[in-house]
Formats: C-alpha cells, sequence, structure tokens
C-alpha cells in the first residue's frame, strides 16, 4: 500500500513539473504524459507490468467525466451563439459522417469486416475535447469567424455520439438483439433529460440555499457531476451527454462563487488528463505496437485529408464557410482520450478483432496528437485564420470578462497635475474610466464635470493584466547588511532587468520612484 501511494506520489509530482516544461514546447503538452507512463511500464525505464484494462476504464471513465463536465461549463454560449447550429450538425452528423467513410476505409485498406471496420469508425470519429482545448488555449490560438468557439463547442459535445456508435456497435457484433432507434433515443432523451432537470436544479439550490461551509458550493458542483452521470447511466441515458449539458446550463447561469469553481474544476480537470494519459502510457505495450503502426498510419492519413474533411465540407459549406475554416476545421479534428477509452471497452466485451484494437486506437491518437496538434497553429498560420485581436480565452466561459477588470486608485495631492481639473479635462491613458470618487465621507459617482481636489481619492476601472507566464515576482528582505540598505532606487544597479514594483514598510504599501529610499526592514517586491 505505501509503495504504491509513493508511486502515485512521484508520478503526480513529475506530472505538474512537467506541464510547465511541457508548455514551452512546440508539441502538445499531452504527449508528454503518455510518453511519461510508457517509460514506467513494461518496456520502460522501471518495467512496471500492467495491464489491467477494467481499472484503466474505471479510472479513465470518471475522469473523463470531469473533462466533459467543464468542456459544458467552459462553454461560453454568448460568444458561440453564431456557430452553435454549425458545432452541433459537426458533433453528430459530422461524427456519424466520419465514422463510416472511415469504416469504409477500414474495411477495403485492411481487409477488414464490415462491422468489424465500423466498430473501429465508431470508436475514432469524435474530436477529442481534452486535446483540442489544450492546444488552443496552451498556443493560444485565436481563430478568425468564431472557428474557435466552433471548435470548442463541437469537441465538447461529440463524445456522447461517437460512444453511442460504439456501444451500438458492440451490441450488433456481440449478437444482442436490440431496437435501434429506440435505444439511441433512449441514450439521447434521457441524457439531454437528465442532464438539463439536474443542472436546473443545482442552481436552483445553489441561489436558494446557505451552505454556511467556506468553498460549500464547489464541493456540491462536484457532487452533482457525479450524479449527473451516474443518474443518467442508471436509466438507460447517455452520461456523457448529461455532464455535458448539465455544464453548459451551469456555467452560463449566475451562480456565487463561480470563479472558485473555475479554478478548482480547471486544477481537476488538469489532473485528470494527466493520469489519462499518464495511464494509458502505462497500459500500452510499446513492443507490440509496430505490429499495428502501419494500419493505424492508413487510417489516421485517411481520416485526417479524406474522412474529416469530407464531414466538415458537407456539414459547413452549406453555411457558407470559406474553404479556408473548413480546411482549418478538418485538421483541427484531433483525437484522443475518448477514443482510447471506447476501445478499451470493446476489449472489455470481448470482442474478436484482427488487430488490437486498443494498440491501434492508441497508435492512431499519438499519431494525431503528434502530426495535427503540433502544427495545428502553423497550419492556422498558413491559412491566414489567425485572429491576431482577438482572445481564445473569451471563447471559453471562465470568466476572463470579470477578471479583465481591474481597480485602481489614485491620490491626488496639492501637487498633482489632476488637483483643480474637471475630470473631462483630465487626460488618462487609453481604457482607464474613473468610476468612483472619495471625498472625506463621501463617495461620489463622477462625470466629466466633476471637478477634482486636493485629497480626492479617484478608484479607477482598466484592462486587467492577465497573462502572467513571463512576469515573475520576487520578495526581497532588507536586512542590517544588505548591500541596498540606506540608497536610493535610482542608485541602484538594475541593468540585469530587475525592477522594484513594491515597496512593503511595516503596514504601509509603498509604489516606489528613483527618490525613494531603501531602509532596514522593508520588503521588497522584484519583477526580473
Amino acid at each position: 500500500m505505501n509503495h504504491l501511494l509513493l508511486l502515485a506520489a512521484i508520478v503526480l509530482i513529475l506530472c505538474i513539473l512537467m506541464n510547465r516544461i511541457a508548455a514551452k514546447l512546440p508539441i502538445p503538452s499531452l504527449l508528454m504524459f503518455i510518453a511519461l507512463g510508457m517509460c514506467f511500464g513494461e518496456n520502460g525505464f522501471l518495467r512496471i507490468p500492467f495491464n489491467d484494462y477494467e481499472m484503466s476504464e474505471a479510472v479513465c471513465s470518471i475522469s473523463l467525466i470531469f473533462v466533459m463536465f467543464y468542456g459544458g461549463f467552459g462553454t461560453n454560449l454568448k460568444t458561440a451563439r453564431p456557430v452553435m447550429a454549425r458545432s452541433f450538425l459537426l458533433s453528430t452528423a459530422g461524427v456519424v459522417v466520419t465514422a463510416l467513410l472511415t469504416g469504409g476505409a477500414a474495411h477495403y485498406l485492411l481487409g477488414l469486416g464490415w462491422q468489424e471496420g465500423l466498430l473501429i469508425g465508431a470508436v475514432i470519429a469524435s474530436t477529442d475535447a481534452a486535446s483540442v482545448f489544450n492546444v488552443l488555449r496552451s498556443k493560444k490560438l485565436s481563430l478568425k469567424n468564431h472557428t474557435d468557439s466552433m471548435l470548442e463547442l463541437e469537441s465538447g459535445s461529440n463524445d456522447p455520439i461517437s460512444y453511442m456508435l460504439t456501444i451500438l456497435m458492440i451490441s450488433l457484433i456481440s449478437g444482442e438483439e436490440i431496437f435501434v432507434p429506440a435505444m439511441l433515443a433512449k441514450q439521447i432523451i434521457f441524457g439531454i433529460v437528465c442532464g438539463l432537470l439536474i443542472g436546473k436544479a443545482a442552481v436552483y439550490i445553489m441561489d436558494n440555499i446557505d451552505f454556511r461551509m467556506k468553498q460549500g458550493r464547489t464541493v456540491f458542483v462536484f457532487a452533482i457531476v457525479i450524479a449527473g452521470y451516474a443518474l443518467a447511466s442508471l436509466i438507460g441515458g447517455n452520461g456523457y451527454l448529461s455532464v455535458y449539458l448539465c455544464g453548459i446550463f451551469m456555467g452560463n447561469g449566475f451562480i456565487e462563487d463561480k470563479k472558485d469553481m473555475v479554478r478548482f474544476f480547471d486544477i481537476v480537470t488538469e489532473i485528470a488528463q494527466m493520469v489519462i494519459f499518464f495511464l494509458l502510457g502505462l497500459l500500452v505495450t510499446p513492443a507490440e505496437l509496430p505490429e499495428v503502426f502501419l494500419p493505424a498510419l492508413a487510417v489516421c492519413l485517411f481520416m485526417t485529408f479524406i474522412g474529416r474533411p469530407a464531414a466538415v465540407f458537407l456539414v459547413l459549406r452549406p453555411f457558407g464557410a470559406s474553404m479556408a475554416q473548413i480546411g482549418l476545421v478538418s485538421w483541427a479534428g484531433l483525437r484522443g482520450v475518448a477514443s482510447i477509452v471506447f476501445s478499451i471497452y470493446v476489449v472489455l466485451a470481448d470482442i474478436p478483432m484482427t488487430y488490437n484494437l486498443f494498440n491501434l486506437v492508441f497508435v492512431i491518437v499519438l499519431l494525431s496528437l503528434a502530426g495535427q496538434g503540433t502544427l495545428l497553429p502553423a497550419v492556422a498560420g498558413k491559412l491566414k485564420m489567425i485572429d491576431k485581436n482577438a482572445n481564445v480565452l473569451r471563447t471559453f466561459n471562465d470568466y476572463q470578462e470579470e477578471s479583465e477588470i481591474a481597480f485602481i486608485k489614485i491620490k491626488v495631492t496639492p501637487d498633482h497635475p489632476f488637483a483643480g481639473k474637471k475630470l473631462k479635462d483630465v487626460v488618462m491613458p487609453p481604457g482607464f474610466l474613473a468610476v468612483l470618487v472619495f471625498r472625506g465621507d463621501l463617495s461620489i459617482t463622477p462625470n466629466g464635470g466633476t471637478r477634482l481636489y486636493s485629497g480626492d481619492l479617484i478608484v479607477c476601472a482598466a484592462p486587467a493584466f492577465e497573462d502572467r507566464e513571463n512576469l515573475t515576482l520576487h520578495e526581497v528582505s532588507i536586512g542590517k547588511n544588505h548591500r541596498w540598505r540606506d540608497k536610493m532606487i535610482r542608485e541602484l544597479d538594475q541593468s540585469s532587468g530587475v525592477l522594484i514594483i513594491m515597496v512593503k514598510r511595516g503596514e504601509n504599501i509603498l509604489i516606489p520612484n528613483g527618490e525613494t529610499k531603501i531602509y532596514r526592514d522593508d520588503v521588497l517586491v522584484l519583477r526580473r
């Protein structure tokens, strides 16, 4: 037991440390977690024998629940509304067309039976939300014509269709007597009803009940996610569709502490993705992959250059989409964790296959992530689909609209250039808006005619700085023998790129300038 706990801790630590490194690499970071799992696996450095498909399926399915929920929770319907119909068709009809074309290709290219070929097509028909979100966010890829919103909405909602097609083909091949229309209707209707009702009930409860517990709402939502999947699955509905719709309903409603929930589920989803890809890397046996490499390459090439583009063209062209947009959406059809999880379902169902389906799909996913994922920014640039004036994070409902505004205070001193002037005569930087003036015990809502006086405290709204990847802050305490003690800031050697942003002196916070003198016991906040 202790050995397993230690191993789990080491893996999580390595994944978290690698995540920072992976963000700077041109390849999708998820590939590194797969590689780490393979290093731990049977043919890796540690040679850990692991072939427990049942446990892998359980862990991956549970993790996928939170990935699906957060995909819905982060879907900004306001931004996605112009492309909602197209996204819906891509995630339904597009998946079906892709599955049929890929199944046919597997039949003719690999010499498989029709049912076996269509099963492969069903398993890998959907694009992967985790992979698409990962590339768009990590590369800050803002796309023209709401294409980023379309990809987000499509990838977040098409897994349920692929899941239903997979279950359908498993049932047909295993000889179960099923009525296909009734099965599909039950999966879709019960999934939709459960998702919307549970989401609505959750929002109502959070609006009307005081939880009297710090972060109680976040814990409540965590439980709701599990309930949304489990209830729908128990009554024969599609659990993934349920949690996705539940996430959409809750994410686009007003909920207190929503930012806390975003931070929590952002972390949960990140960890879930790490765990999934590490576990799948651990489960695979690299020595067995060469025998399925050529078949996987053939299927992957067909999907990338024929199957997916044909499905996207049939869906988007009637809406007047440009060929550049069709080309980019086609290329952005990344395969990922959902396809591998669905392949595990097939393995556990003991469906006889010509090739090891798990290994086949694993290689297809690797090729898709390594090829399409790595080249997606370059393809977007080549097709002139990058919108340099947009912020891709606004396509995600992670409340950037709220966090983009910061409040700044300006103290008007007797010699301040604002003193004695009307607000309309004050020159402020673009994007600044005076929203409140404190004058003694009075609070004034200002307008252009408001005159500013010495002693006023102006509160301004301004765009906040959110991209902190290249801004690292450090604290330096000034001790008795520190070389900066009793010097003015202008006297310091700051040629190395060090900038003193703030001085903490006792209970006071100072914004320094060149004449600010540094004393013993000061704490300096530096930007290196």
